[in-house]
């Protein structure tokens, strides 16, 4: 028990001591975190052990409640957030030993959308964080300028979002990805916190000037319908928007954007919470002119497109091939094929090593029943699912 005649500055003092104390002991977590990664490169083991993650948490609920007085809400919550960062530590590690000349550059140079402080920048820095590679940052006007840098060799890795939970798909992208030669090397899911941004506290109903990018704008119909006299125009990038509102330096004026790069332009936060959806995610992924390797034991994705024959049932063929196979589909996306109308190709991903016995076969049985098919590449799965504590009765 805390001794109730501490003052509030002891307490607080107390509490830094603490804190301090629990920094210290994740970072010896995440050390051996990374032990647990080698100790697999020897056994061949899985990253993930759904097993031992389901007893950890058992384990830590009873003794939280047992021992500390602690909720088992309280202790998932902490403890899955410690399990997804371990299980991503390992698969950086492995992915390293599996890639080892890309590992061994501290430095890449990144194409994105935007300036500092658009969406697509806040993606590319904390994906590269991960793997400890420093960014050369590259800003792009168009999501076409982000492969062309990439496929020119003037960047060595393109950020581009392609689905939102809210404003769904991103066809530019899509499109994009027909004719590109590049190939995905991994993803990004990034939470997206829209608020309205202006120079300086004003008030909802003198805005007369809302600039973001489309997506944005989108994402956020419900909180624009609302506001009346209100021109919206779009911004190559939600950072383009927030300059062009310090630019202007107006207090009739204001930008969608992340309210920490508003700060970044002097702007302040208005209005927070302002997306359709209270879960609103992006998801980007990153491209290369080289695919990447995948460790064996590290949950993977595979992204293909396919063109199927105009004959009735011919989607459902293909889709029955995975099944099969037992291997999950987690996105289906149609987009018209330029040049050809009425034709459709399919851009399927699916949680499956692109080289796993299943996936091969897979891939030899579509072949013969579509027009086309092209692997878009093979990557780490980014979305670290928890497990769930089994607690009985």
């Amino acid at each position: 028990m805390i001794d109730t005649n501490y003052s509030l500055e002891e307490i607080r003092l107390r509490l830094n001591e603490l804190d301090d104390n629990l920094l210290k002991l994740l970072s010896e977590r995440r050390k051996l975190s990374i032990e647990v990664a080698k100790s697999k490169v020897e056994t061949s083991k899985p990253v993930r052990d759904a097993a031992r993650e389901q007893q950890l948490l058992v384990k830590l609920i009873t003794n939280g409640k047992d021992k500390y007085e602690l909720d088992a809400s309280y202790i998932t919550k902490i403890f899955h957030t410690i399990i997804e960062d371990s299980v991503l530590l390992q698969q950086v590690y492995l992915q390293n030993l599996a890639n080892p000349q890309q590992s061994r550059k501290p430095v890449a140079r990144v194409a994105f959308l935007g300036a500092k402080g658009s969406y697509s920048h806040l993606a590319s820095r904390d994906y590269f964080s991960r793997k400890n590679t420093e960014l050369i940052e590259l800003n792009c006007d168009q999501f076409k300028e982000v492969t062309k840098t990439v496929e020119s060799g003037h960047a060595d890795f393109g950020v581009l979002p392609i689905e939102n939970t809210s404003s769904g798909s991103i066809n530019e992208v899509f499109d994009l990805l027909q004719h590109t030669t590049l190939h995905i090397v991994g993803e990004i899911t990034q939470p997206i916190e829209h608020c309205l941004v202006a120079t300086k506290e004003i008030r909802l109903e003198n805005i007369k000037t809302l600039y973001s990018h489309p997506q944005p704008h989108q994402q956020c119909s419900e909180f624009l319908g609302r506001l009346s006299g209100v021109q919206l125009k779009s911004c190559a990038s939600t950072a383009d928007a927030m300059q062009k509102v310090q630019q202007l330096n107006r207090d009739d004026v204001a930008a969608i954007g992340h309210a920490a790069s508003g700060k970044l332009y002097g702007l302040q936060s208005i209005q927070s919470d302002i997306a359709n959806q209270t879960e609103n995610h992006t998801r980007f992924i990153v491209v290369a002119r080289k695919p990447v390797e995948v460790s064996a034991q590290i949950p993977a994705k595979t992204t293909f497109i396919m063109a199927t024959s105009q004959q009735a049932g011919s989607l459902v063929e293909t889709l029955l091939v995975l099944q099969r196979y037992g291997i999950n589909m987690t996105k289906l996306e149609s987009r018209p094929i330029m040049g050809n109308p009425w034709e459709e190709m399919f851009y399927v991903d699916v949680e499956a090593h692109k080289d796993s016995e299943s996936m091969q076969h897979a891939i030899r049985e579509l072949i013969k029943i579509t027009k086309y098919l092209k692997v878009l590449g093979c990557y780490p799965i980014d979305n670290v699912k928890p497990v769930m504590p089994d607690l009985g009765e």
